[in-house]
């Protein structure tokens, strides 16, 4: 880092947002409250109930904690951004937030594939489930999808971090490694074609093992009743619809990150780059919550008891 001639990064996406920088704030803001509320509310109920302490819902809060990680360290430093007048970023803020933007989205994927397998081995081996899925395996397997993203981007970040940069420029809200590398005094494409070899390990094994848990699941439905295929994909729908959403939100930042895609009008650029770390943060806690029966009891009670506290006032 010695070598690195530039100091700040001036961050362009900004200039399109510039005339309604306040009320684009106050979105931005308002989105990331409601994250937060949403997903310390889902952790708060499992938490309080004895009930809910079961696999799946401790990977729900793993996945709940992972989303506050992520919209964290991208709505507050572009809520900074936005309203300076400037718009630039330093360097190393920016190398910051592309080690932990990236880590969230890796782990993300991780948490959702260790999901994906507690659903088929409940649904497959529903008489063995919990000689399978017991705490010490299921803290083990916490403990490796929390450390494995960390270490794999780190090892891959580390030539990044090798560069010194020469250009200033940065055409988004937030930092990237890619953008990081164009900005790079000398030619490191190399690194962009690790990036690729990257995520065979960071997406495909994860994305294997979740297409290969409903391959499974589909094949047992078959063999069952119709009632039992109901409950089956109650079982299922909220961490599909989580996968599904996920997915298509870090496919639109791919291809943004890859192609070319100025043809696009910039405002819809903006919304689909900052997607996968804001909405998913938003929808996921609400899918878990609301969508899990017994979890949607526990935070109806939770809800009536505060609203009942708050109605009550003493004479």
């Amino acid at each position: 880092m010695e070598n690195t001639t530039t100091l700040t990064f001036t961050m362009t996406a900004y200039a399109t947002l510039e005339n309604h920088k306040h009320l684009f704030f106050i979105l931005f803001f308002s989105l990331y409250v409601a994250a937060i509320f949403l997903n310390i509310l889902l952790v708060t109920v499992i938490h309080q109930n004895k009930q809910l302490h079961q696999p799946m819902n401790v990977f729900a809060c793993m996945l709940c904690f992972n989303e506050i990680y992520g919209c964290s360290v991208l709505l507050l430093p572009v809520m900074g951004v936005l309203l300076s007048k400037t718009h630039e970023i330093s360097v190393k803020s920016c190398i910051a937030q592309v080690y932990f933007l990236h880590t969230y989205a890796a782990s993300e994927f991780c948490i959702l594939a260790l999901m994906a397998y507690d659903r088929f081995v409940a649904i497959c081996s529903p008489l063995h489930y919990h000689a399978i899925m017991t705490p010490s395996k299921a803290g083990k397997l916490i403990a490796f999808v929390g450390i494995y993203p960390f270490i794999v981007f780190g090892c891959f970040f580390s030539l990044t971090l090798q560069l010194s940069f020469c250009g200033q420029v940065i055409a988004k809200l937030y930092c990237v490694n890619m953008e990081l590398v164009k900005n790079a005094c000398s030619n490191a494409s190399h690194i962009s074609i690790i990036g690729l070899v990257l995520i065979g390990f960071l997406v495909f094994p994860q994305l294997f093992l979740i297409v290969f848990s409903y391959a499974q699941i589909l094949r047992v439905c078959r063999k069952i009743s119709k009632e039992s295929q109901v409950i089956a994909l109650k079982t299922c729908l909220p961490h599909l619809c989580s996968f599904l959403n996920y997915s298509i939100g870090s496919l639109f930042e791919v291809i943004q990150n890859r192609f070319d895609m100025s043809y696009v009008a910039i405002e819809a650029r903006i919304f689909l780059s900052i997607y996968f770390a804001v909405i998913p943060p938003v929808t996921n806690p609400m899918l878990y919550g609301l969508g899990t029966s017994l979890v949607r009891v526990h935070i109806i009670k939770l809800c009536s008891c505060v609203l009942s506290t708050r109605s009550f006032h003493p004479r």
